[in-house]
Order: structure tokens, then sequence, then C-alpha cells
């Protein structure tokens, strides 16, 4: 089954660029060295967030330029980030419960990689505004949730069924370690905290630092947190994601992206009438 909203080859280089620039600005800590602040990224954040806007316009643009996003496909991003942000305050994540990445994940699989990128980016930024979540961290929680989405739907097309919703479930509780991940990196060099061994060293070799980073993950954030976030999603996508999967395919059916538009046939169906041959 092709997907409703298809990623052109313009689309797919800018979210790889982006992609690679995200990483950049969460990693570079493990190759240049950082320094404790009392608020994390309050100097680079704002920075980071102000090209990340230019970068889902290019996105969006892409897409829309290309033919893999229209006015449908639009609408349909705008109804799904409100969703989306109305479903963020029901978890707040108290004790690691998101309910903000389970309909990120099978919309991404419905709709696309690039429809998954935007609506990660958009459903944080909304909710973040109906939450008063905004901070440096925010521009990192876009970033990490559109790589959600797009993972999402760079999964494998053929399975359907319950062997979908299964594959869909594992990488909902996947995806929950992986965001957990990368928020850790955005604050965690930066942290003044005293010298153990799950702290971060300026100027350490790569691999000491990034050995200290994933003690400190497992033993702070992949016990708790991340673990909570991983059975919400996977037991939501479980449960409803045969149901919602449906609905959203047959919203993408009735909405009819990407169809052709044929100006040839009459829209009123008027049949004009043809001249009488001349009498004889």
């Amino acid at each position: 089954m092709s997907r409703p909203v298809r990623v052109r080859p313009r689309a797919a280089l800018v979210l790889v660029l982006a992609s690679a620039a995200g990483l950049a600005a969460f990693f570079w800590p493990l190759f240049v060295p950082a320094q404790p602040e009392a608020v994390a990224r309050t100097a680079d954040a704002p920075l980071i967030f102000v090209g990340l806007l230019p970068v889902l316009v290019a996105v969006m643009v892409a897409e829309l330029t290309g033919g893999g996003l229209d006015t449908k496909a639009v609408a349909m991003l705008g109804v799904l980030s409100a969703i989306n942000a109305a479903l963020r305050p029901l978890g707040a994540g108290t004790a690691g419960i998101e309910t903000v990445f389970f309909l990120l994940v099978l919309a991404g699989r419905v709709f696309g990689p690039g429809f998954g990128f935007l609506l990660g980016s958009t459903s944080l930024f909304a909710s973040a505004l109906l939450t008063a979540g905004v901070g440096p961290w925010l521009p990192f929680q876009m970033l990490a949730a559109s790589w959600v989405g797009l993972g999402a739907g760079l999964l494998p097309r053929r399975p359907r069924g319950r062997l979908e919703v299964a594959m869909l479930a594992g990488y909902a509780a996947v995806s929950a370690y992986a965001y957990g991940f990368c928020m850790n990196m955005w604050f965690w060099p930066f942290s003044p905290a005293a010298d153990t061994q799950l702290s971060y060293v300026p100027g350490a070799p790569l691999a000491e630092n990034l050995h200290r980073f994933v003690l400190f993950t497992a033993t702070t954030s992949s016990l708790g947190w991340d673990t909570g976030r991983a059975v919400t999603n996977g037991a939501a996508v479980a449960v409803l994601g045969a149901a919602v999967l449906a609905t959203l395919r047959r919203a993408a059916r009735r909405a009819a992206f990407d169809a052709p538009v044929d100006f040839t046939t009459d829209p009123m169906h008027i049949r004009t009438p043809r001249p009488s041959p001349p009498a004889p």
C-alpha cells in the first residue's frame, strides 16, 4: 500500500540535512568541551529554535512544491497536532507517561516520514504552549519527537493486521527509550554535578564520555521514566492501534491526498446539444 503523503526527493534531502544538524545540536559536547551551566543550553537553545523553524518551513515548502503535500494534508497536520497537544496534558510526564507519542507513531505510519517529522515538531510546540512548557528544552523535544514520527514512517510497509500492530507497538516502546536517550544529552554535559562515574568530563575522549553517558541514562532514566513511556506507548498502540490506523486510513482515502485533478470532465455533467444537420 502506498503512502497517502509521499516524500519527494527534495523533501528527503531537507529531512536528511535537518536530521544531521539536529544530531550535531544534541551531541556536539561529545566532541567539543562544554562547560557547566546553571540552566543547561540557555545560550544555544534560542539559536537552535530559530534554526529549527526555517527547517520546518523548508520541509513544508519542499513537500508542497513537490506535490507530496496538498491543502488537505496540511489541514490534517493541523488537526492531528491539535489532538496531540490536547492529549499530552493527560499524562503530563508523570512517571514517564507520555500520551503524545501514541498518535504520533500511528500517524507517521499512515501518512509517511515527512508528515511524521512535521507532526512531531508541531505537536510538541503546540503542547508546550498549552502546558507552559516553553524553555531551553523545547527545540530539543521538537527534534526528538520529529525523529519518532520520521522513524514510524520509514518502517517496512508490507506488514498488515496483527503483525503491523505488533511492529508498531515494538517501535513505540523502542522509540520511547531513544527519545529519552536524546533528551538526556540536551542537559547532561552542562550539569554542575560532582565528579562521579556518571559525570561529563570536558575534553575527555569520545569513548569515555559516551560510556559515562550510557551509564547515566541507564541508571537515572531508562529504568524509570523511559520505561514508563515505553510501556504507555507500546500498550496504547497494542490496544488501540488497529482502530486508529483504520480511522486514519479511511480519512486519507476520503481526502484523496495527491489525487490528480481532471479538468477535461464537465463537473455539472451538462451536455452541449449538437447542431442539427442542414436540411437536404
